[in-house]
């Protein structure tokens, strides 16, 4: 049985139709849950859609940006993380390329199931792949993805 479930959160997936998923499969296990929702350090403009607008950044800071992104993106996913049940420490909000940095933190909190939508649009992978498909083909745990209904 599971005991440690990581859920990868888009902003765009937090919906209650993968919610529902996760909080399913979580009393199931009664595993320990993590959410993780990684920013991608790439410009301001890319992001202002799902992160809206953010008056007052340089876009050429582009540090500053992306950090002002990771502080939006833990303002967005707290209600998400209340819905959840878990306490702000399970909520992770790193900053890098977003399978590497599941699966650093897969491996390094023994995750074993990680969740994830099916179809997220994420970034420069959507050029590149599918960020589900990296996860599916290079976590050491099982990968549950996730297809939304259309």
């Amino acid at each position: 049985m599971y005991k440690h479930i990581l859920f990868a959160a888009e902003l765009n997936e937090t919906k209650s139709y993968i919610e529902d998923k996760v909080t399913q499969l979580q009393e199931l296990t009664q595993a320990k849950l993590s959410v993780i929702h990684v920013v991608e350090p790439i410009p301001n403009a890319y992001y202002a859609g799902v992160y809206g607008t953010m008056p007052g950044l340089d876009p050429i800071d582009s540090i500053g940006t992306t950090r002002a992104l990771a502080e939006r993106a833990k303002e967005i996913l707290q209600p998400l993380a209340k819905r959840f049940n878990i306490l702000e420490q399970d909520l992770h909000i790193p900053i890098g390329h977003i399978s590497g940095e599941v699966f650093a933190f897969a491996e390094k909190e023994n995750v074993d199931l990680i969740i994830t939508g099916s179809h997220g649009v994420h970034g420069l992978q959507l050029l590149l792949g599918s960020t589900c498909n990296a996860i599916l083909h290079g976590a050491k745990c099982d990968v549950l993805a996730v297809r939304y209904p259309e």
